[in-house]
C-alpha cells in the first residue's frame, strides 16, 4: 500500500489562531496598516475584499512535520472609486515578515474585469440617474416623481458595447414606492433602464421602449389588508435540550458525534468548512472526508430577451460578495431550539474590521427515523432516532435571501442545502399578443405584474481528501440488461463503473434516469471487502445553465454548464467563474483550469458540482416567496465497514410517551427504553 501523509488535523495553535480559521479583527487592523506603510493607500482607495490567503496543504504538511503553524496570510483586493485602478495584494500576518506586503498586482479592468461591486455604489446610481435629464423625461412621461423612484443597481455584465471595454458600469432598473415603508418591488416602471459609469459619475445611455403602466398592487405582505388577520390554529412547537447540545466548539473546531470540522467565514463565500474528518470506531482514527468545502460561485441568469432586461445575470458571490451581507439571525425566528451562534469579521470598505453578528447558527435537530426493523423471527423490534448537525448562514443579495446550509448526519453523510425566499424579480406583464398568446418568458404573478424565468445555480468545489489525498472520481450508473440466455425473464439490471482519468473526462452531466452518481474513491485504501473507501456524491440533476452557447452569459458562466467538473488539486485555483467575475469577457475559472487536462487519477483532487432550481415563478410566490430548496449529498459508499450508527442509543422512555389518549406515561417510563425492545438488553 502506498504511504500516505495526511495534511495535519484541525488542531488549536501556540498564538491561538490556526492558519485554517479566519482573519480576526486585529489581523485586518494590521493588514490595512502594512497596506497604508506601503504606501498603497489613498483617500480614494476602497478595501473591496479581504480575507485569507489559506496555506497550501504543503505548507501545513512541513509546518506539521517541524512542529510549527503554517503561516498566515492575508488577501486584498483594492479599488480607487477615482480611477479604473485596482490591485490585488498579500500581506503576511506571521513571523517572519509579518505586517509586510509580500505581493502586489495591477489589473486591467479591460482584460481582467472589474472587481466586485461596492455598497457606496448602490446609492451612487440612483443620484446620478435623478440629475439626468433623459432619465427625469422619460419619468415625466409616465407621470413620476423622481423623488418616488427607486433604482436597483445591477451588475452590468459584458455585451456588444465596446465603448463599456475598461470602464465601470452599473445598469439600474427603476420601481415606484408609495410611501416609505412601500415594498417598491410590487411596482417595476418597465420599458425603461439606465447605464452609469460609476468612475466618470457619468450616465452613459437610457434606453426608454415607451410607457408601460405600472402595476398598482400592493406588495407589502406585511400589511394586514394584504396578509388578513394572523391565523389563531397554531400551538406552540418547544425544541429544548436541557442537558445542552451535544456538540463542542472550541474557538472554530467544531466536534459533533465523530465529525470533526473547523468552520469558517470569507466575505465572499460565506461559510467555509475545513477538514471534514469522522472518527471510525472500528479503525480506533480520525479519518479526513474533505480538505475544503464552500461554494464558490452563484449565478442568477434570466430568461427575458426585452432589451431592457436581457442583460440580466447576476454572480451573487463573485459580483457582489454573499458572505458579507450576512443576516444577524435571531433565536426563535432563524434557528429553533438549543443554539450556538458565531460572530463573523469581515472587513468594512475603508478596511476597519466589522462584525456580523450571530452571523453563522449552529444547533441540532431531529430528522425523523435512523433505522428500524420489527424481526417476527428473532422476536424484536428496534428503532433509533436520527439526528443532524447543522450549520448555517442567511444572506440578502437585493431582492433575493439565500440561506446556506451544511448538514452532517450520524451515519457519515454530508448534505448542503440551499434555500431560496425573498421577492422574486418584477416587471410589468405585458398583454396578450393579437392572437391572444400569453408573453412566454415571464410568469404572470399579480393582475399586470410579471416575474421572468430564471435560474439559481449554485457552484459547490469540494476539496477532497477521502481518507487521504490520493483519490479517484468513477462514475456510476444501472444498466437494463437485454433478455437472452443470462436473463431469460428479462429482470436483470446491473451497475456499470467509468473512472475519470483526465480532466477533460470529468466533465459530467448528471442523469437521474440512469441514477448516475460520482464515487469519489481512494484505491489505496480498501475496506473489510477489499473495496477501495468511498464518498458518493449524489446530484439532484435539474438542468444546467438553459441560455445559448453562443450567449455572453454562457462564456462567462461555463462552470454552470456541467453538473460536474474535477480538477487537480491548486490552490490559486478558487472560483468556478474566476478570480475576477464583473464585467469579465468570459472564459476564466473552471473551463481555465482544465484547458491542460491533467492527470486526475489517483490524484489530490477537487470536486466541482453544479446544481439549483430552474424558477418559473408562480402567484403563490408573490408577494414573498415561499422557501424553495436545492442542494446535495455526499453520502459514505464502503467508506465504513458496517452501518457507522449501530453504536446510536435508543432514545430514553420518557421521549417516547404518547400524548394523551395512548399509551400511559408510567408504561412508558417502566422501561428504559421504548425503542430497542428485547434487543437491546
Amino acid at each position: 500500500m502506498t504511504a500516505i501523509t495526511p495534511v495535519p488535523a484541525a488542531s488549536p495553535t501556540t498564538h491561538g489562531t490556526h492558519p485554517l480559521s479566519s482573519l480576526t479583527a486585529a489581523e485586518i487592523d494590521a493588514v490595512r496598516a502594512a497596506l497604508d506603510a506601503a504606501g498603497l493607500l489613498r483617500e480614494t482607495s476602497r478595501f473591496v475584499y479581504v480575507g485569507l490567503d489559506e496555506p497550501t496543504k504543503q505548507e501545513l504538511r512541513e509546518a506539521g512535520a517541524l512542529g510549527s503553524l503554517a503561516p498566515r496570510r492575508a488577501r486584498v483586493l483594492l479599488h480607487d472609486v477615482n480611477r479604473v485602478a485596482a490591485k490585488d495584494a498579500i500581506v503576511q500576518l506571521s513571523a517572519p515578515g509579518r505586517g509586510q506586503v509580500v505581493s502586489v498586482s495591477d489589473l486591467d479592468a479591460a482584460t481582467d474585469g472589474q472587481l466586485p461591486v461596492l455598497d457606496e455604489e448602490f446609492e451612487l446610481v440612483e443620484q446620478l440617474l435623478a440629475t439626468d435629464e433623459r432619465w427625469l423625461a422619460a419619468l415625466a412621461v409616465r407621470d413620476l416623481d423622481v423623488a418616488d423612484v427607486r433604482v436597483a443597481p445591477l451588475s452590468a455584465g459584458v455585451f456588444e458595447y465596446a465603448e463599456e471595454s475598461g470602464r465601470r458600469i452599473l445598469r439600474g432598473l427603476a420601481f415606484r414606492q408609495d410611501h416609505p415603508g412601500d415594498h417598491a418591488w410590487a411596482h417595476p416602471i418597465d420599458g425603461l433602464v439606465g447605464y452609469v459609469d460609476v468612475i466618470a459619475h457619468e450616465v452613459t445611455q437610457v434606453i426608454d421602449l415607451g410607457a408601460v403602466p405600472v402595476p398598482a398592487g400592493s406588495g407589502n405582505y406585511d400589511d394586514p389588508k394584504v396578509r388578513g388577520e394572523y391565523r389563531t390554529t397554531q400551538k406552540p412547537i418547544e425544541i429544548t435540550q436541557p442537558l445542552g447540545p451535544s456538540f463542542t466548539l472550541d474557538g472554530d473546531l467544531l466536534r459533533w458525534e465523530n465529525f470533526s470540522v473547523r468552520v469558517g467565514f470569507d466575505a465572499r463565500e460565506g461559510l467555509v468548512l475545513h477538514q471534514i474528518s469522522f472518527f471510525d470506531r472500528d479503525q480506533g482514527r480520525e479519518r479526513p472526508i474533505v480538505h475544503r468545502a464552500s461554494i464558490a460561485e452563484m449565478v442568477v441568469p434570466y430568461a427575458d430577451p426585452s432589451p431592457v432586461r436581457s442583460w440580466q445575470n447576476y454572480f451573487d458571490t463573485g459580483e457582489y460578495l454573499v458572505g458579507r451581507y450576512a443576516n444577524a439571525l435571531e433565536l426563535g425566528c432563524d434557528c429553533l431550539g438549543e443554539i450556538t451562534y458565531m460572530d463573523a469579521v469581515v472587513a468594512d470598505e475603508l478596511g476597519n474590521p466589522r462584525i456580523l453578528p450571530n452571523a453563522v447558527c449552529i444547533h441540532e435537530e431531529d430528522y425523523g427515523i435512523l433505522f428500524k426493523h420489527t424481526d417476527a423471527w428473532a422476536g424484536t423490534s428496534t428503532v433509533r432516532r436520527q439526528r443532524r448537525l447543522v450549520i448555517s448562514f442567511f444572506t440578502t443579495i437585493g431582492n433575493y435571501d439565500y440561506g446556506f446550509y451544511w448538514y452532517l448526519y450520524l451515519d457519515g453523510t454530508i448534505e448542503f442545502e440551499a434555500k431560496a425566499t425573498g421577492i422574486v424579480f418584477t416587471s410589468a406583464y405585458p398583454a396578450p399578443d393579437e392572437d391572444g398568446n400569453a408573453y412566454p418568458y415571464a410568469s404572470q404573478i399579480a393582475p399586470g405584474l410579471g416575474a421572468p424565468y430564471h435560474q439559481h445555480l449554485f457552484s459547490a468545489r469540494l476539496d477532497m481528501a477521502v481518507d487521504g489525498e490520493e483519490n479517484l472520481v468513477e462514475e456510476v450508473e444501472v444498466r437494463r440488461v437485454p433478455t437472452g440466455p443470462d436473463n431469460p425473464r428479462g429482470n436483470a439490471f446491473t451497475t456499470t463503473t467509468t473512472p475519470l482519468r483526465t480532466e477533460s473526462q470529468a466533465r459530467r452531466q448528471a442523469n437521474p434516469s440512469l441514477a448516475r452518481v460520482w464515487h469519489i474513491t481512494n484505491p489505496q485504501r480498501r475496506n473489510a471487502l477489499g473495496q477501495p473507501v468511498a464518498y458518493a456524491l449524489l446530484p439532484e440533476g435539474q438542468p444546467t445553465l438553459l441560455a445559448a452557447p453562443d450567449s455572453s452569459i454562457q462564456r462567462r458562466a461555463e462552470f454552470a454548464t456541467e453538473h460536474l467538473w474535477v480538477t487537480r488539486y491548486d490552490p490559486a485555483q478558487r472560483y468556478s467563474a474566476g478570480d475576477f467575475v464583473n464585467q469579465h469577457t468570459g472564459g476564466s475559472g473552471l473551463p481555465a483550469y482544465v484547458a491542460a487536462d491533467r492527470d486526475i487519477d489517483g490524484a489530490d483532487l477537487v470536486v466541482w458540482h453544479t446544481f439549483g432550481l430552474t424558477h418559473v415563478p408562480r402567484p403563490e410566490d408573490w408577494p414573498i416567496m415561499p422557501v424553495d430548496y436545492t442542494g446535495f449529498k455526499l453520502k459514505p459508499v464502503g467508506f465504513f465497514d458496517r452501518n457507522p450508527a449501530l453504536d446510536v442509543p435508543p432514545s430514553a422512555g420518557a421521549h417516547c410517551t404518547a400524548s394523551a389518549g395512548g399509551a400511559s406515561a408510567a408504561g412508558a417510563a417502566a422501561s428504559s427504553s421504548c425503542c430497542g425492545g428485547r434487543s437491546d438488553d
